[in-house]
């Protein structure tokens, strides 16, 4: 299941840095891939999450705020710069909805991620019926 929406809330499952074409970016933060690349993964990940938002709602106008974000980044034990990583996604979801996309966050270090991902992100959202 991609979302669940419980009142005025939608919550969204994690989602990965996957192309239209269905191509997923995988690699280690840190080792494989650089910051400025995994940011754009986490971008990417932020547009797969408006496409879960706007399937899930029909209209993303019924978006109040984005509330928080759980980004995840498959780093190397000695990778410090989680936050800008997920600075892909946070920035994309300010440029939209202006400052009800400015949202809690937490940025974290996995040793390893499904599929060997770069970035999983997920998000609570909330909506207006």
């Amino acid at each position: 299941m991609t979302h669940v929406i419980n009142g005025d809330v939608l919550y969204l499952s994690g989602q990965g840095p996957r192309t239209a074409d269905g191509v997923l970016s995988t690699g280690k933060v840190g080792r494989d891939v650089t910051v400025e690349q995994a940011y754009r993964d986490a971008r990417l990940v932020g547009l797969n999450l408006l496409a879960v938002m706007q399937e899930a709602l029909g209209d993303l106008g019924r978006v109040t705020r984005i509330v928080k974000l759980l980004g995840m980044v498959n780093a190397m034990p000695d990778f410090i710069d989680h936050p800008r990583v997920i600075n892909g996604c946070s920035d994309l979801f300010v440029e939209l909805f202006g400052s009800a996309g400015a949202h809690a966050r937490s940025a974290v270090g996995f040793g390893s991620l499904p599929g060997n991902i770069t970035v999983e992100i997920e998000a609570i959202v909330a909506i207006r019926h």
